[in-house]
């Protein structure tokens, strides 16, 4: 298929490589500076971008009836009308926070765990993210969907950057040179924690889940998301 890349950092550049490795051919880049390009050429986008550049991406891919994967996260005060454009569209779309497999696989995992500890007392439970200097917004896309999946089977009904009370998830967001994202989420208690974490090596896993996703949603409308494509 004939892919374009909307982003063309460092994950773009290795979304290149293996789409190249898997037989696709990328017919367009566009970095972050780029802001005339015809989307039409290609069969399929992914982007990851900017927060600043994505709903324009998105929207562009729309109206020339191009489906769209997009794994850029900070700019999801847009999402409900994204969805209502795709539909009106009748547009592809699958957004998520993580394209890894393993980490998609991570937030079943951290669902399941959030619903066996509903009925347990005495258990606090607090989340660290840790990702690369560059990362712009803070907590991570992925730090978020673990949080909503804790809050989808637990008492608590909120997240809150650094602090949290009762009802409230607190998520410590750091940022150190080279780490491509590790996610942990630990209940505390007076004897014991309990904790589960998914730390990834390189950007290889990001980049595989996202051409994975591609290669799934090409010829096809509607908005779905990595469940759907995992089968899970």
């Amino acid at each position: 298929m004939n892919i374009a890349l909307l982003g063309y950092g460092k994950m773009g550049k290795t979304i290149e490589k293996i789409a190249t490795e898997r037989g696709h051919n990328i017919v367009l880049t566009v970095d972050k500076d780029d802001t005339e390009y015809d989307i039409s050429v290609a069969d399929i986008a992914i982007d990851f971008s900017i927060p600043s550049a994505a709903v324009d991406n998105i929207t562009k891919c729309f109206a020339a009836g191009v489906p769209i994967v997009s794994g850029t996260t900070g700019w999801l005060d847009h999402y409900d009308e994204i969805i209502s454009l795709c539909k009106e569209k009748n547009g592809g779309f699958i957004y998520a926070s993580n394209y890894s497999l393993g980490v998609n696989l991570f937030f079943e995992l951290n669902k399941k765990l959030a619903k066996m500890m509903h009925p347990v007392e005495g258990y606090n439970i607090h989340m660290e993210e840790i990702h690369h200097t560059q990362k712009l917004d803070a907590p991570s896309g992925t730090a978020i969907t673990l949080a909503e999946g804790i809050i989808e089977n637990s008492a608590k009904t909120n997240w809150q950057l650094d602090q949290g009370d009762d009802k409230t998830i607190p998520i410590v967001a750091k940022r150190i040179e080279n780490v491509p994202g590790t996610h942990t989420v630990t209940y505390t208690s007076a004897v014991d924690d309990i904790e589960i974490k998914h730390t990834a090596h390189n950007r290889q896993g990001f980049a595989l889940g996202a051409v994975i996703a591609a290669e799934w949603l090409v010829g096809k409308t509607g908005v779905y998301g990595m469940k759907d494509v995992l089968g899970i």
